[in-house]
């Protein structure tokens, strides 16, 4: 389960009320692992209870403020822990390759239009990662942590890039339906 150590992760870069930390995830972490705002504070409460966060001491009475977390030590060491672990990586599960197969069985007509909408979809999303890259990580930043989230964002926008070649591809080489021929059964 990664959404804990992706919570850990946000808190550690910069500790944040369970409000903050879903706008967060939507800006951010959100691009490669999402989660509802019910999980991310369900999740937080897990965490508080395992004693690998907190909540800050409040400057303000309780009522109405918004609870600030922080990692303790069995949180950073927790996360440090998964970090170091082997793990294989994950099989792709797209409903978009198994929709495809199954078109090869049944037919589907108006595929082409779904697959123009994705690709629309992912050129859109590279165009916002491009955007990210330039603004976030200007060739002067060059710490080891700047590096590793720039390697994340690199990765999206090499698998943006591959889903737009992909479908590309899927619709022929100029881009027309019929030359990749996915309406045929």
């Amino acid at each position: 389960m990664s959404l804990p150590h992706a919570i850990l992760t946000a808190l550690l870069e910069k500790p944040s009320s369970g409000l903050e930390l879903t706008r967060r995830f939507d800006r951010s972490i959100g691009y490669f692992w999402s989660a509802t705002h019910q999980q991310i504070y369900r999740e937080l409460g897990k965490l508080e209870q395992a004693g690998q966060i907190r909540a800050l001491p409040a400057e303000q009475p309780a009522r109405g403020r918004k609870k600030e977390y922080e990692v303790l030590p069995e949180g950073r060491a927790a996360l440090a822990a998964w970090v170091a672990r082997r793990e294989d990586p994950k099989q792709a599960r797209d409903p978009l390759l198994l929709r495809m197969r199954a078109a090869a069985a049944v037919g589907a007509p108006g595929l082409d239009a779904e697959l123009r909408r994705h690709l629309g979809l992912h050129r859109r999303q590279l165009a916002e990662y491009l955007e990210i890259e330039a603004r976030d990580f200007p060739p002067e930043r060059h710490s080891e942590e700047d590096r590793l989230r720039h390697l994340v964002l690199r990765g999206g926008i090499d698998l943006e890039n591959f889903w737009i070649g992909w479908l590309t591809r899927a619709l022929g080489e100029d881009g027309e339906p019929g030359h990749g021929r996915p309406d045929l059964p």
